[in-house]
């Protein structure tokens, strides 16, 4: 019978027969859960219809039923699986679970399977061999089964469902923290936002103390300019008129040994048109220079973790551009991996965004440099060959970010002989001096790295590898004599053939 001469009640029900039954995996926090779509008796399961029925629980349960569900084992297993699902990796639970509950993928059984992760739904397909579809319609099926959950899973029972939930969520969120790739580089990140920081507000503090020990020994400030060295000068001389020569030692060494200035501060003392005090008065500013004194040794030791942060983090970016410069790249671009991705055009400009976008708007000239700028080598640069420099560095700069990714094994190596090329490149500028090609300073290093490794192997893996080393050579050397004799053979039979034909 031909489809055309059905009437339309038979030529929906003969097209449905050859339609594919569709299937959809609902992930949940209790379990994997498969649903089967039942067909109506129209043709449109389209979106607008799955969107109505989606809302209503009575409708979207005459859409949709409950084919199969496995329970996870536990709050591990779920956490596993969950991660898996993220990942786009098909696990052997889930894999197990497919296997039993669907028709095995051929001709004869059409089953199309609902996946609302597409790339979980790239992977199931590739390695069960199920047509996968993530299309709109699927995803508002799960956004159903999402609202509906609960009931629509009856083995559950109330409540279960959403402490679930809750359970998972919180693992997960304990997870993705506990192994972010990103952990160290937050580390940097927190560190030198707090170094800049500390360094404004030492600097507001400095100059608080100044202004409020200034009434009572205005002459200090000239005298001593350090801001660390003078809250420590304030907090020991406290009254000037009590301030004599025994007190010289305690002033040099607050001064690093420096007797000539110790004494110019005893000089001035007695010398001052400084106003009197009370006592409460000295007691809140000695109070405020402590504070000021802590918080500068802080720096200092924040400065120092920093460093030795950067030198685990990113060894080859510390060695070429600095600690310093290093942190606030790898801060503004976000993590050591998205600093890494940049192109070098992009990392010579960061930091100097505004500038860029106000030049693109007036058609004005583009910045040339952004946090590179802080680096030694464009000021040592010329002024013509400032924006040749930042090219060069931020290219460099890009290399060594790239390198302390995805190196195995940190070393600074790469990043020294960098900073060498740069400095090449400033002398070729200056004095037209050629420099070394790229391609053999790495070669170089890739060598050097590569007898440091001989040298730290024990000695029985050495005595191993060299064995090995050889047995290929006899082999290569018995390959090339069995070749040798089979290219002879043939010529020797050639000759014969010659001399039977001269006879």
């Amino acid at each position: 019978m031909d489809v055309a001469s059905l009437r339309p009640d038979e030529t929906n029900s003969a097209s449905f027969s050859h339609q594919a039954t569709l299937f959809v995996l609902f992930e949940s926090a209790s379990g994997y859960a498969l649903f089967e779509r039942i067909q109506s008796e129209e043709i449109g399961q389209e979106l607008e219809e799955v969107q109505k029925a989606a809302l209503d629980l009575a409708k979207f349960g005459r859409y949709i039923k409950l084919k199969s569900f496995a329970p996870f084992k536990s709050a591990a297993h779920a956490l596993e699986n969950i991660m898996d699902v993220t990942e786009g990796i098909v696990n052997d639970h889930l894999k197990s679970f497919l296997e039993l509950n669907l028709p095995k993928p051929g001709k004869k059984n059409a089953a199309q399977l609902g996946v609302g992760e597409k790339t979980l739904a790239g992977q199931i397909k590739s390695i069960l061999g199920y047509d996968c579809v993530s299309n709109e319609t699927v995803t508002e099926l799960i956004r159903g089964l999402r609202l509906h959950g609960d009931k629509m899973l009856r083995q559950l029972k109330e409540g279960d469902f959403y402490r679930a939930q809750l359970g998972l969520g919180h693992a997960y969120s304990r997870a993705k923290v506990k192994f972010n790739v990103n952990r160290s580089d937050n580390m940097i990140i927190q560190a030198i936002n707090l170094l800049d920081q500390l360094d404004k507000d030492v600097n507001t503090f400095s100059m608080r103390v100044r202004e409020w020990y200034g009434w009572h020994f205005p002459e200090l400030v000239k005298v001593v300019n350090d801001n660390y060295q003078y809250a420590r000068c304030c907090k020991l001389i406290g009254n000037k008129a009590n301030l004599t020569e025994e007190a010289l030692p305690e002033l040099e060494a607050v001064l690093n040994q420096d007797a000539i200035k110790a004494k110019q501060v005893i000089s001035a003392a007695n010398a001052s048109m400084g106003t009197d005090l009370s006592e409460i008065d000295f007691t809140n500013i000695e109070a405020f220079a402590d504070r000021v004194i802590s918080l500068t040794e802080y720096r200092t030791r924040l400065h120092g973790y920093l460093v030795s942060k950067m030198h685990q983090v990113a060894p080859n970016l510390s060695a070429l551009i600095g600690e310093m410069v290093g942190a606030r790249l790898i801060s503004h671009a976000g993590s050591l991996t998205n600093l890494c991705k940049y192109p070098a055009s992009t990392v010579q400009i960061l930091g100097a965004e505004k500038a860029l976008f106000r030049a693109l708007k007036t058609r004005g000239n583009t910045p040339k440099y952004g946090l590179i700028y802080h680096s030694t080598f464009i000021g040592r640069a010329a002024t013509k060959n400032k924006g040749r420099i930042s090219r060069i560095l931020a290219n460099k700069c890009s290399i060594a970010s790239r390198i302390d990714c995805f190196l195995e094994k940190p070393t600074s190596k790469y990043g020294e002989v960098l900073k060498a090329q740069v400095e090449e490149r400033l002398k070729f500028y200056e004095d037209g001096t050629t420099p070394r090609k790229n391609t053999d300073v790495m070669s170089g290093v890739v060598k050097e790295l590569g007898d440091l490794d001989d040298e730290e192997m024990p000695a029985e893996k050495r005595k191993s590898s060299d064995a090995d080393g050889e047995k290929k050579k006899k082999k290569k050397k018995s390959k090339d004599a069995d070749a040798d004799e089979e290219s002879e053979k043939p010529k020797k039979k050639k000759k014969k053939s010659k001399g039977d034909d001269d006879e």
